[in-house]
């Protein structure tokens, strides 16, 4: 029934959408339908676009999609392989302390390869390994202007340099890095290029290397190269460097003057550039770059579109509406599991119901700062009451009701049961018949919360044990389901709206009971997020502030483990420690639902993790003709 109602009210408003733009549907799809060019019309549902595509202003909307469209990093990860592929850089590898590669063709590639540097590195008493890296020489800026291994320098040197950057999340992305600035002056040098060389003759820079080779110095770990060559988005020297100073940081709120032109209008490397005089608060338009290095393998264009138009929409079903009467080709925003049965099967319409690789989690607050630490959110320390949460929680009737079917259940180990690498099914331990755990979970706080209401809550202090979920609005369905759930136990929750700044305003400060959070664990980025979400209690993703000892020991233990089968084993061990936390306990592994049309384009790729308007699609669309 529940489901029925949340269709019918889709429907109501897709027809309510549909009168009041009956009357100038035709002028406002005239522009797609005589466009006989490539260009992709996408729509994006948010609440406005950004200002501007300074790439590392912002992380939320659409500007991280744009910005990484715009610059490149060093490489991408490619998942498939578990390797780098080639962006603006074409090669890496360890080199040993004398500056030799550890691999014969300079590259870093398979398990063999983890096999040498492990055998180098892990008989030396120096904490740190040497990387070589090589870019391709035929990157130029959007303005002409070649890329160079200074530009890579200044964009990494900036980045660990608070002083200049105001951006404490570049300190992050550059923590393995050996290298520190601080108000342009060099602290400690962790990269060398020809002309900030090593003064040793160690990391020497051969003849006709000056502009595409240089060396990182980067902590013991596999993992310390994953934020430097795929999360830093290389900004070119000539424009920044004059500008950015500690009156005039790279990261401002308001931006002015010469600042503010650099912000609007952006200098890049990627395989697109922003066109100016076609962009606005209602449309953002980008055009492939002609001198893009990057090509297919028959040497074409690597993207297959010439112009991509992003259309900003305020809802949904606006956005819903726009597609089905052809305003739009594409969306670039995932949509609700209550569209799955309007739209599948529709003439002209691609749904793409892609597997999620995130898992929602309903996360405690268990060591809350002060003055926060008070109150019923001072129960969830007891990690028996966590546990009996978690063990009520129904993972398999959240999918059915919240996501309409469109997910998978969880592991409590926070790694998908798909990853044949990495999932530990001992760490499972939230599964097995609902009513077994009810009644286990009714019998831990029997012994704690005798005491009931005459609805069945249980009391503290003469008062109903409730919590507040911080969560978004769009999760009223989720937290009214968890309300039925945790009430079988004698718990009531209620949804605390977000906001627009949830971390600042509750989360990193402890102002908050629970909060919904999404998590991705991976052998790509192990290091940085189990440090993440279970280590670092300033400002990271550990909105709780767990802090247990022996998790951080092995967590450190796997950074540092340079075997990787012994790594391997390690995230497997990770996983037990960490569902017995009862800390972050998983809801659902969402899919991810978009959509598309086909009367102007097909090849749409459906890729893990991403809407349909994605790298993949963008390189294998096919434009129909005769139209």
């Amino acid at each position: 029934m529940q489901r029925l109602k949340k269709l019918a009210g889709v429907l109501a408003m897709v027809f309510v959408v549909s009168f009041l733009f009956s009357g100038c549907a035709d002028a406002s799809i005239a522009e797609r339908r005589q466009d006989t060019s490539s260009t992709l019309y996408t729509g994006y549902v948010g609440t406005s676009f950004p200002t501007s595509f300074m790439p590392w202003l912002s992380r939320d909307g659409i500007a991280p999609t744009v910005a990484s469209m715009i610059y490149n990093t060093l490489f991408s990860y490619d998942t498939d392989s578990g390797t780098y592929a080639p962006l603006t850089a074409k090669s890496w590898c360890y080199v040993d302390l004398e500056g030799q590669p550890l691999t014969q063709d300079q590259t870093f590639q398979t398990a063999n390869d983890n096999e040498a540097v492990e055998n180098y590195y892990s008989t030396r008493k120096e904490d740190y390994m040497a990387v070589r890296i090589e870019l391709y020489d035929n990157v130029y800026w959007s303005d002409g202007e070649k890329l160079t291994v200074e530009d890579v320098y200044y964009s990494f040197d900036l980045a660990t340099d608070y002083a200049l950057s105001n951006h404490a999340g570049a300190l992050a992305w550059t923590a393995d890095l050996k290298h520190e600035s601080d108000g342009r002056k060099l602290v400690t040098q962790g990269m060398f290029t020809a002309k900030h060389s090593d003064l040793s003759g160690t990391y020497g820079i051969l003849p006709g290397e000056e502009d595409t080779v240089m060396y990182f110095l980067v902590n013991k770990s596999f993992g310390a190269v994953t934020t430097l060559f795929n999360t830093i988005l290389i900004l070119p020297e000539h424009i920044w460097e004059p500008i950015v100073s500690s009156e005039c940081q790279l990261n401002s709120k308001n931006p002015q003057g010469e600042l503010l032109k650099r912000y609007e209008n952006p200098v890049g490397s990627g395989a697109w550039i922003l066109e100016k005089d076609e962009t606005n608060t209602q449309v953002i338009t980008l055009v492939q770059n002609p001198n893009y290095h990057l090509k297919a393998q028959d040497g074409s264009a690597l993207y297959k579109v010439d112009k991509i138009k992003i259309l900003l929409y305020l809802d949904s079903n606006t956005a819903i509406f726009a597609l089905r009467k052809g305003y739009i080709d594409i969306l670039d925003s995932a949509v609700s599991s209550n569209y799955l049965n309007l739209l599948s099967g529709e003439k002209d319409i691609f749904v793409s119901n892609a597997p999620g690789n995130g898992i929602s989690c309903l996360v405690f607050n268990v060591n809350p700062s002060k003055p926060y630490d008070s109150g019923m959110k001072m129960l969830l320390q007891d990690i028996e009451v966590r546990k009996a949460i978690a063990l009520a929680v129904h993972q398999e009737e959240l999918i059915a009701n919240v996501l309409d079917g469109a997910g998978k259940t969880a592991s409590a180990g926070l790694i998908s049961v798909n990853d044949e690498l990495l999932y530990e099914p001992q760490a499972d331990i939230l599964s097995g018949p609902v009513e077994e755990r009810l009644t286990q979970a009714n019998a831990i706080l029997d012994e704690r919360f005798q005491d009931k209401d005459e609805s069945g809550y249980r009391l503290y202090n003469g008062e109903r044990i409730h919590f507040q979920i911080v969560t978004a609005a769009a999760n009223q369905d989720l937290v009214s389901y968890l309300q039925r759930q945790l009430q079988k136990i004698g718990i009531e929750v209620t949804l605390q709206a977000a906001g627009s700044t949830p971390e600042t305003t509750y989360l990193y400060n402890s102002n908050f009971d629970m909060t919904v959070q999404p998590v991705i664990l991976s052998m790509a980025n192990a290091d940085v997020m189990y440090k993440a979400h279970f280590v670092t209690t300033e400002r990271s993703s550990n909105y709780g502030k767990i802090q247990d000892e022996e998790l951080t020991d092995e967590i450190n233990a796997m950074r540092k483990t340079l075997n990787q089968e012994a790594r391997i084993a390690r995230i497997h061990h990770l996983q037990v420690l960490t569902a017995q936390q009862y800390y972050k306990i998983p809801l659902y592994s969402s899919n991810v639902l978009s959509v598309a049309r086909t009367d102007r384009f097909t090849g749409y790729v459906v890729s893990d993790g991403q809407t349909v308007f994605n790298n993949e699609t963008l390189k294998n669309l096919v434009q129909v003709t005769g139209e």
